[in-house]
């Protein structure tokens, strides 16, 4: 894919040090957009999400979104060499993302009070199951601990079978968006408000996952309430549900604004209830939300899916089925959005990946390469950023540092 004119981050560098899904995730969001990203590795090794879930020719699907458009150096961070390399790559960036355990920056001599010192604009986003602080910052967290913590599974799946999860890693996904957030907030104070000062942003995976969770601590705190697992029903938002059609498959309705509930109800041949005052706002629906839903889906299951749509469509009802991936692929609006885009990657010609999320109408992101090879940019980067001679670069690598 080509865009024309510039991107929004042109000019942004970020060395992202961490590894897996929540820093690089973030990092992939900036390179998108225009960030010159430098990923550093360690030798030999690399990422662990290189060899994740479907592997062809020895590498992850999965690596090459997650890794599009970033430069890929390795450096052997135990290394004092590979520490010094990092401090001289630090007096030139502007962002440094990490995820390691708090206190492993620290241990390796890259602290941000250390850096800050090389690079008082510097801005380091931080990573981290609990924070960098607090009686948990040393405890190993993940993302589903963090889905765990934060509240997620407790209110996910049915009430009668045990929490279950969301079928991605949504808490690293999650902390990965705050950390753009954070990232680019942090640029704001540092460049528009000319303040030239850099500083840290802390993501917690678990605070990630807890910010999104409504109004859960209010009404705990004044009512009582402890919101439980509920399936596939949002509590307190009538109706809006999934209702089985007559050919087995799903379909996703959410018709809890009054108004959309009265088209409904009229589109049904149901104006007793559409003009029933027990039923004319969302809150008296609720108390009656099990027998709406009883009369929404005898409808549904009279009929199959596509002709269930069709009639919600017509009657301004907000409908969609369930996709897969499959669906998804096939999808037209997904395509005329160019939300599907090939990208070439050597070895396996065109792969089918995500399109960029957000569109930006004058400086759209751009995919420009898949994934690259474990340290196929390290002599470039090396030799640009930090003018390192072939010599130089050859004792790195005849030491194991690169």
């Amino acid at each position: 894919m080509t865009v024309m004119g510039r991107r929004a981050l042109e000019g942004l560098k970020v060395l992202e040090m961490g590894q897996l899904i929540a820093g690089p995730f973030a990092s992939r969001l900036l390179a998108e957009f225009g960030a010159d990203v430098v990923k550093v590795e360690a030798p030999a090794k690399g990422d662990p999400i290189r060899t994740w879930r479907v592997v062809e020719n020895g590498t992850s699907l999965w690596w090459y979104v997650q890794s599009r458009n970033k430069k890929s150096i390795t450096i052997d961070l135990r290394q004092e060499e590979g520490q010094a390399l990092i401090r001289s790559l630090v007096k030139e960036i502007d962002i440094l993302i990490e995820n390691f355990r708090p206190g492993t920056m620290e241990k390796w001599g890259l602290s941000y009070e250390e850096l800050k010192e090389i690079n008082p604009r510097l801005i380091m986003i931080r990573v981290s199951g609990y924070g960098q602080d607090g009686p948990y910052r040393d405890n190993p967290g993940f993302g589903s601990i963090g889905e765990a913590m934060g509240g997620l599974r407790y209110i996910t799946g049915y009430p009668d079978r045990p929490p279950t999860r969301v079928g991605i890693s949504i808490g690293d996904s999650l902390s990965a968006l705050y950390a753009v957030i954070g990232a680019l907030m942090a640029v704001y104070h540092r460049d528009i408000n000319r303040t030239n000062e850099g500083q840290v942003i802390d993501v917690a995976l678990y605070e990630s996952v807890f910010s999104l969770m409504e109004s859960t601590i209010p009404e705990f705190d004044r009512a009582g309430v402890i919101r439980e697992r509920t399936g596939s029903t949002l509590p307190g938002i009538t109706p809006s549900n999934t209702y089985k059609c007559a050919d087995g498959k799903y379909v996703v309705i959410g018709a809890n604004g009054d108004a959309i509930f009265k088209r409904l109800m009229n589109a049904l041949g149901r104006e007793d209830i559409a003009e029933d005052p027990r039923y004319e706002n969302n809150a008296k629906r609720s108390e009656h939300a099990e027998y709406l839903d009883g009369i929404i889906e005898d409808w549904t299951k009279s009929l199959p899916f596509e002709e269930v749509f069709k009639f919600l469509d017509n009657a301004k009802v907000p409908a969609g089925s369930i996709y897969s991936v499959e669906d998804i692929l096939n999808d037209p609006h997904y395509q005329a959005r160019q939300m599907i885009q090939e990208v070439a990657v050597e070895g396996l010609g065109k792969l089918k990946m995500p399109g960029i999320v957000p569109k930006m109408s004058a400086t759209p992101g751009e995919i420009e390469w898949a994934g690259p090879k474990l340290g196929q940019h390290t002599e470039d980067v090396l030799r640009g950023k930090l003018g390192l001679t072939k010599e130089q670069i050859q004792g790195l690598k005849d030491n194991g540092i690169i």
